[in-house]
């Protein structure tokens, strides 16, 4: 008897299809008009001789943005760490025999998938307390960007919890069979046998929420955490009141985040591509 090719449930991907379409023709045309908007900015400027140009003035801001940065890498690692665990948690409740599990968990799921981002961090951000007090008189400080990395982790726990039931359910019956077949206990099976031919099939879209929450980052400059964002547009107040810079500066935030996901992008659709059709 022939076997019919496994096809990579589109299920997994239907949060995934963000970086499809990135391609590096994109960040060429970012790239010239990031060029062009700093020529126009030296055209428009009135330029005297104690104001700096407009590329001078990026240049001096640069390491303060790059710093802004990496707090926008640092907290896209944490959340993404932390939604994986609690996701792969959530998304095992889901596949559960026990309906007491099962529906609180798919309850949970649908809520975090189904919530605006932002609506989660305004929450967050003002439910949590700024400090936090342990047994001992111990004060323990909960800063602003650390609140934002516990908020943007809870929307992708959702989608990563789905992740995995999807990627569970796509695994044919015949395994579950052969295994039972074997006295093997779901446990086992789940743990020997369906679990680890569920990780390839789940790093695709993973990785695409990944770089999602990377680009959702810059929203905790809402509440003054100073990311890349938020650093730009200190630079920008204390250059003065230059409207002209304000091009410039969130084209060059474009360049950053482009230069950081475009890699992820390619990286994904090889994988998409790889994992599209087990024979």
């Amino acid at each position: 008897m022939s076997r019919r090719p496994f096809q990579l449930d589109p299920r997994l991907l239907v949060s995934g299809r963000v970086l499809s379409a990135l391609d590096w023709r994109h960040g060429a045309a970012l790239l010239v008009v990031f060029a062009a908007s700093l020529t126009f900015a030296s055209a428009q400027s009135s330029a005297p001789p104690v104001a700096p140009s407009a590329l001078a003035t990026l240049e001096t801001w640069t390491p303060h943005i790059l710093r802004g940065f990496v707090l926008n890498l640092v907290m896209s690692f944490l959340a993404m760490a932390l939604a994986t665990v609690l996701g792969i948690g959530l998304g095992l409740l889901q596949i559960s025999q026990s309906r007491l599990l099962r529906l609180p968990a798919r309850f949970f799921t649908l809520l975090l998938r189904n919530s605006p981002w932002l609506v989660i961090l305004f929450v967050i951000m003002y439910l949590l307390p700024i400090e936090i007090r342990i047994p001992g008189g111990t004060l323990i400080e909960f800063p602003d960007w650390l609140k934002a990395t516990l908020a943007f982790s809870l929307p992708v726990t959702g989608n990563v919890s789905e992740i995995l039931r999807g990627a569970v359910n796509s695994i044919p019956t015949g395994q579950w069979e052969s295994a039972d077949g074997l006295a093997f206990t779901r446990a086992q099976t789940l743990r020997w046998i369906i679990l680890p031919q569920c990780i390839r099939r789940a790093i695709p879209p993973w990785m695409n929420w990944y770089a999602m929450l990377t680009l959702s980052t810059p929203m905790a400059s809402i509440f003054s955490v100073h990311e890349a964002v938020w650093n730009a547009q200190s630079g920008m107040e204390a250059a003065g009141a230059r409207p002209e810079l304000l091009l410039p500066f969130y084209l060059f935030l474009l360049c950053l985040f482009f230069i950081y996901i475009y890699p992820i992008a390619l990286c994904t659709r090889k994988l998409e591509r790889k994992y599209a059709v087990v024979t």
